[in-house]
C-alpha cells in the first residue's frame, strides 16, 4: 500500500497536468482551460463525499476511480464551453449583421441559450455513467470489492459535476466574457 500510494503521487499530479496540457492544445487560452479545470475539483467533492458516506479508506482503486472521474468531468467541462462558445459567436455575429456591438445583455443571452442546449446531453451521459457504475457499485461476488471502491467515486462525483457543470461553468463564463467585453469597450 505504500508504494501504491508513492505511485500515486506521481501519477495523479501528472494526469491533471496532462489533462491541463491537452485543454491548453484544445483551447489555445489559459482562461478556458482554467475554467474546465475547475470542473475537476468540483468532482472530486462529490467523489470525496459518496467515499464518506460509503465508509470506504482511500486505495489504489479508488485512486483509479478518481482519476477516470478527473477525465469524465474535463470532458464535460469542455462540451459546456464549446456549446457557450457556439452560443456566443452565433449572438456576435447576429449583432455585427444587424450593425451593432454586441452588449452584456447579449452575452447573458448566449450564455442561457448554450447552457439550456447542455442540459439534456449532460443528463444524458450522467444517466449512462450513472447505469453503468450502479450495478457494479452495488454488485456481490468475486472482485466486487475492488470494483464497487472504482465506481464510487464516479458515481459521486458524476452527481457533484452535474451541478457544476450546468450551474458554475456558465456563470464563471459569463464573468469572463462580460469582462473581456467591458474591457472591448472601454478600448
Amino acid at each position: 500500500m505504500e508504494q501504491a500510494i508513492e505511485k500515486m503521487k506521481i501519477v495523479i499530479p501528472v494526469t491533471l497536468l496532462i489533462i491541463f496540457l491537452l485543454l491548453y492544445l484544445n483551447f489555445r487560452r489559459i482562461t478556458e482551460t482554467l475554467i474546465v479545470m475547475l470542473s475537476v475539483p468540483f468532482a472530486l467533492v462529490g467523489g470525496v463525499w459518496l467515499m464518506w458516506l460509503l465508509g470506504y479508506n482511500l486505495s489504489v482503486a479508488v485512486a483509479v476511480g478518481f482519476i477516470a472521474l478527473a477525465g469524465v468531468a474535463a470532458e464535460t467541462g469542455v462540451i459546456m464551453l464549446i456549446y457557450l462558445d457556439h452560443a456566443w459567436e452565433t449572438i456576435k455575429a447576429q449583432c455585427r449583421a444587424s450593425g451593432r456591438a454586441a452588449t452584456v445583455s447579449d452575452l447573458y443571452a448566449a450564455v442561457m441559450e448554450g447552457a439550456v442546449e447542455r442540459v439534456r446531453p449532460k443528463m444524458m451521459t450522467v444517466v449512462a455513467i450513472m447505469a453503468g457504475l450502479l450495478p457494479i457499485m452495488w454488485g456481490t461476488g468475486t472482485g466486487s470489492e475492488v470494483m464497487s471502491r472504482i465506481a464510487a467515486p464516479m458515481v459521486g462525483g458524476m452527481i457533484s459535476s452535474t451541478v457544476l457543470t450546468l450551474a458554475v461553468i456558465p456563470a464563471i463564463y459569463a464573468l469572463v466574457k462580460q469582462w473581456r467585453l467591458r474591457r472591448d469597450m472601454e478600448g
